[in-house]
């Protein structure tokens, strides 16, 4: 298949906050550190091909956090990519800090999420982060302080839009109260569709839906899996196939599979020229579901 049928732009667009354009087929940043999502990649230029080649096809929507690594996402995207493309939306988030490989601890006290903000825009290289989410919500601390704190830093230019990470409706509707939430990003793939109604609401809405895990750590995309035979019908690959079904799903939703390997990459950016019909769609959810 040739470079022009593998860019990502065949995804379609969708604004951010109504306003911020980014091609809806985006890349998750997180693969790209050591194992454990801790410390740094063990091809260090593997990892910045990758982030390049992501934009040579057409991303322009690319996924991180401060505690990939910790830090050392947000490093290798400024290595490969800064200065930044006009049309490049880096994404990241504050409120998850690292104890450890694989560990993850909430932390959303205002001083800490300021502090994250502050560290982030110094190591991606910019002056307003354009999306910038609250990794999760912590539990000790009242969810208005810490969305109030993302606005503040919005009111102060440090920061263009805000999002929330792993959120129901509920809470989605608390933190509207305090500020304008541009996207989520909750865990949503074929194989987990819990947070369908928090989708809705998104789509009814305009709220950009960040499907965080869209090929389930790799189960979705094993070639003996359930969507192998459909994939096979298709030409494609598993991958590309869950890909095509999040896209179809709502025209909110901005799937960001992150790898390590350019020819993955590739492969997943195909998802974005596969058409699917509504009866492959049932068919699909069928198998999965």
């Amino acid at each position: 298949m040739s470079e022009t049928t593998t860019r990502a732009t065949g995804s379609g667009t969708f604004r951010i906050g109504g306003e911020t354009e980014v091609v809806r087929l985006g890349y998750g940043a997180m693969q790209i550190t050591g194992e454990g999502v801790w410390g740094p990649p063990a091809d260090h230029d593997g990892a910045l091909a990758v982030l390049r080649r992501a934009v040579e096809l057409g991303v322009t929507l690319i996924d991180t956090a401060d505690s990939y690594g910790p830090n050392v996402s947000e490093e290798l995207i400024r290595e490969a990519l800064h200065p930044y493309a006009d049309d490049l939306v880096i994404a990241t988030k504050a409120g998850l800090t690292r104890t450890g490989p694989g560990e993850w601890v909430p932390v959303g006290r205002p001083s800490y999420l300021r502090q994250q903000c502050e560290l982030s825009l110094r190591r991606l290289g910019v002056e307003t982060i354009d999306l910038f989410q609250l990794h999760r919500i912590d539990p000790d601390v009242p969810l208005a302080d810490q969305v109030g704190t993302l606005r503040e830093l919005q009111e102060e230019g440090k920061v263009r839009h805000l999002g929330l990470s792993e959120v129901d409706v509920d809470e989605l509707r608390a933190a509207q109260e305090v500020a304008q939430i541009a996207t989520v990003q909750n865990l949503f793939n074929l194989g987990n569709r819990d947070a369908q109604p928090l989708l809705e609401v998104c789509e009814a809405e305009g709220i950009g839906f960040i499907p965080w895990f869209p090929l389930a750590t790799g189960e979705l995309s094993q070639t003996d899996g359930p969507l192998a035979d459909a994939a096979r019908r298709h030409d494609a690959s598993p991958s590309q196939l869950a890909l095509a079904w999040l896209l179809q799903r709502s025209p909110v939703v901005l799937p960001i599979p992150g790898t390590k390997s350019v020819e993955h990459l590739e492969d997943n950016l195909r998802a974005a020229d596969l058409e699917l019909t509504d009866e492959e769609v049932a068919a699909l959810e069928d198998a999965v579901g």
